[in-house]
């Protein structure tokens, strides 16, 4: 029986098309309150750059499970360790990088001229925060970063980043987190609180990012528009976030009618 649902954002829940949230989504999330399944955000955002849905949740993974939250009570809490924050923000000064931090409650960006962030900034739609100069940066607790730029550089970066991971979800940027963090860790510490198992939840994703959580859960969703990759690790593939997806999984799987 399932009693919690974790849901990714960006091809998940928001069309990259439309930009909205589906009508049969909004009804999918109606019929999971009235049987009392809880339902989590798990993102790879910032909370700050969440944007507001017309759902409702009960607890926030955010930064790839970097800072989870139910209510007022933080149950997760892992920043980047700080040789590795500046050891980052040196390399992206030396190779002209736009980067975005994200703390807790601040987020910054060194660039706001790179042609490649500001497609970025369109197709997601949001707003870049406060730029400063990295090394203003420098010194600064972070529990993600975003990194304009190419999947050849990946390799290089993580090996100068022995405690970090990029998951990719983006062609041309990823995510930098503490190698010890992903959403399946959010998950975890969300389902102690509850009281519940794994086997309880299902969630649902379409990027790189999402493929720990896809793994954990007792029934992880890859949306039809997610690359092979992704749905190789996925228990089922649903339609597109286009196509009601989350819909479409909920109802195969006898969780809504």
């Amino acid at each position: 029986m399932i009693k919690a649902a974790f849901f990714d954002i960006d091809g998940t829940l928001l069309s990259f098309k439309t930009h909205q949230v589906s009508e049969g989504t909004v009804k999918a999330f109606d019929e999971l309150h009235k049987q009392g399944i809880s339902t989590f955000l798990s993102t790879g955002r910032p909370y700050s750059l969440a944007p507001q849905l017309p759902l409702s949740f009960e607890g926030y993974i955010t930064m790839n499970g970097g800072y989870c939250f139910m209510g007022d009570k933080v149950l997760h809490n892992n920043p980047i360790p700080q040789d590795q924050v500046d050891g980052w923000l040196r390399f992206a000064q030396e190779h002209n990088i736009c980067t975005m931090l994200f703390s807790d409650k601040e987020m910054f960006i060194n660039r706001v001229d790179d042609p490649v962030a500001l497609a970025i900034k369109e197709e997601i739609k949001f707003d870049f925060p406060p730029c400063i100069p990295i090394e203003q940066m420098m010194g600064m607790k972070a529990y993600q970063f975003i990194a304009v730029m190419e999947p050849e550089m990946d390799a290089l970066v993580t090996e100068l980043l022995p405690h970090c991971r990029l998951p990719r979800w983006h062609p041309h940027f990823t995510d930098l987190i503490n190698r010890f963090n992903s959403k399946a860790v959010g998950i975890e510490s969300i389902i102690s609180q509850l009281g519940i198992h794994r086997q309880e939840c299902i969630c649902f994703g379409d990027g790189a990012n999402d493929i720990e959580m896809l793994e954990y859960c007792g029934i992880g969703v890859a949306m039809g528009n997610a690359n092979d990759e992704v749905k190789s690790h996925a228990d089922y593939v649903t339609t597109s976030v286009d196509e009601e997806g989350i819909y479409h999984a909920l109802r195969h799987f006898g969780v809504v009618e």
